[in-house]
Parts: C-alpha cells; sequence; structure tokens
C-alpha cells in the first residue's frame, strides 16, 4: 500500500520532519514502512502506510496549533493511530485550558488530559488518578486561576497531606509552616507561573490563595472557592471524608492523586482509594484515570510507569493465586 500526504508548504513539511527527518525516521521504524518526499507531500509504502498516514496527519495538526512536535508527543501519535484514534488529537489541541503569567498558553497534550479538563469543568468535584507526569495537579492549578480571573470563586485553596516518604517532619528545623512548605513546593511553582511573582506574593498576602497543610482544613466550610488536594493518596479515610465534606457553597474541588505512591503506614488504607470506590458513579462527581500514555514529561519517564505497572500486576496475580491456595 503507498499514501501520499500533503503537507501544504515547505515550512510545515520541514517541522513535521523534524531535524535531519528524525520524525520520519521514527516513524518508518515503528511502522516498518519505506518513506520519500516528493515536493511538499510526504509518500509512505507498505502495509501500515494507512497508519502511518494518520500519525503524519496527527503531526500536521500540532504543528497547525502552534505546537513543536516533540520525542513524546509523536511516540503518542503513533500509539493513538496504531489504537485507531488518531483523529482525536485534533480536538485535545483545539482549546487552551490557561494562559501563564508570561502569555503561554497551556493546553491538553493527550486525550486524557482533556477528558480529565472537561470533567473538572463539568463537575463539582472531579477525582484525578494516575502515574506521575501525566498533569494531574499543573492542570488543576490552571483552572483554578482561570477561575480566579474569571471572578468565578473568590479563592484558591491547595493542600496536601503532610506525610512524609523517608525524613521525619520533627527533624526538619523551623515552624511547622516551614516543615511542610517542601511538601507544598509543587504547588507553589505552578501559582507563581501562572499569576507571576508579584502577583502571587500579592494574592498570598491578602489570602486570595491559600497553600496549606491538609490538617488546616478540619472544622471548616469552603465556599466560593477552588480547592485542590494533591497527593491524596497518602490521605487516610477519615481524613478523605473530612475534607470532601468541607464543600461549601460556590465551590469546585479537584483530588489528585497516584495510587501506586502510598506514603501511609502499612496497614492503613489509602483514603483515595476508598472514596474512588465509593464515589464513582454519583451524580456531579467525576472520577479520571490517566495512564502511562498521558505522560508529558521525558518518553523515558513513560517507560519506567509502564514498567512499574507490570511489576504491580505480576505481584497482585501472584498474590492473588496465593490467596487462592
Amino acid at each position: 500500500m503507498s499514501i501520499r500526504i500533503e503537507t501544504g508548504s515547505l515550512d510545515r513539511l520541514q517541522r513535521v520532519l523534524g531535524v535531519f527527518d528524525e520524525n520520519l525516521t521514527v516513524i518508518a521504524r515503528e511502522l516498518e514502512l519505506s518513506t520519500r518526499i516528493d515536493g511538499t507531500a510526504i509518500c509512505l509504502e507498505g502495509d501500515a502506510a494507512e497508519t502511518g498516514a494518520e500519525v503524519v496527519r496527527s503531526l500536521l495538526a500540532i504543528v497547525e496549533a502552534g505546537d513543536a512536535i516533540d520525542r513524546t508527543n509523536l511516540q503518542y501519535c503513533i500509539a493513538l493511530a496504531r489504537e485507531g484514534h488518531a483523529a482525536d488529537i485534533a480536538e485535545v489541541l483545539s482549546g487552551c485550558v490557561a494562559v501563564t503569567a508570561k502569555g503561554k498558553p497551556v493546553k491538553c497534550k493527550t486525550v486524557g488530559q482533556h477528558d480529565y479538563v472537561a470533567a473538572i469543568k463539568s463537575n463539582t468535584i472531579t477525582f484525578g488518578v494516575g502515574p506521575a507526569g501525566t498533569g494531574k495537579t499543573y492542570l488543576a492549578v490552571c483552572l483554578a486561576v482561570a477561575a480566579y480571573k474569571g471572578k468565578l470563586v473568590e479563592k484558591i485553596i491547595l493542600t496536601r497531606p503532610a506525610v512524609e516518604a523517608g525524613e521525619k517532619l520533627g527533624f526538619l528545623p523551623g515552624d511547622l509552616q516551614t516543615k511542610v512548605d517542601p511538601y507544598l513546593r509543587p504547588l507553589y511553582d505552578a501559582l507563581q507561573e501562572m499569576f507571576g511573582q508579584e502577583t502571587y506574593a500579592r494574592l498570598m498576602e491578602k489570602g486570595a490563595i491559600e497553600v496549606a497543610p491538609l490538617a488546616y482544613m478540619r472544622g471548616r466550610t469552603l465556599s466560593n472557592a477552588f480547592v485542590i488536594l494533591d497527593e491524596a493518596q497518602n490521605a487516610t479515610r477519615e481524613q478523605m471524608k473530612m475534607f470532601l465534606t468541607r464543600l461549601g457553597d460556590g465551590s469546585k474541588m479537584v483530588v489528585t492523586g497516584d495510587l501506586t505512591q502510598t506514603d501511609l503506614p502499612e496497614g492503613k488504607m489509602s483514603g483515595l482509594k476508598q472514596a474512588v470506590s465509593l464515589l464513582k458513579g454519583v451524580e456531579d462527581i467525576a472520577v479520571c484515570t490517566l495512564t502511562e500514555k498521558d505522560v508529558v514529561r521525558h518518553p523515558l519517564v513513560m517507560r519506567i510507569v509502564a514498567a512499574y505497572e507490570r511489576d504491580a500486576q505480576r505481584r497482585n496475580a501472584k498474590s492473588n493465586k496465593g490467596d487462592n491456595r
């Protein structure tokens, strides 16, 4: 089978091909195709030529959206094409989630991210569950900032359980706020990128942004706020119930976490795991599961996550086999 895809211009052709035609080389290798360039068109030959054509069309959609093609989104386009969903990439790139303080638009990069953002916009409570690097927290912060700038909420509240992954809090110098700051640093960084340093500092001072440990939420009613609970896999069942029942009028909640990275003591069930099981299907609550396909960091991160997931599946299968004896 032979397919010819017209790119329309030399500039678009070059951006799709990549430096030294590396993108086309990857497509040819992954799908076992022969390739050649004919003017501003890309010609593909082989049994998987139609799949290759879908990949090229996806890359053209990325170029037309004004985004750069890198190893991560190239591999993602190939994976989508193999599943017959390559056309979804155009919809994913069509919208802007928010704009950073420097004017850079923030866009979804995967179908999973697109569905996650849509769920947050249309539900009062959204659970975003998935591995590191899928943009769960960052996209939630972006939407929180957009809601605040659009005067949909009066306050942004970001919280995390202060659970250690090694060093004990008591060993660190300073008061409680100083001790928990390292656990909240990713949230600070995302807010500063979205608002800019000066605006962020001003909003923190006036109380429009609150970043605090989960324990500080007890006894409060959180109204007219966009509330994000990050690293929720480290919340106990009691803490999760406490947090969810803080919801007040005019508020939206996003709960993010990775169930494979729980730092709770052995024998303690994750409140996130229980909540996802109990609340899935409840009206106005969405549960979004992101996978290694939604990892948008270095491509190697995707392979690391996949390796750990395979290991977890093997151990679970071995454990279940032992239980059935």
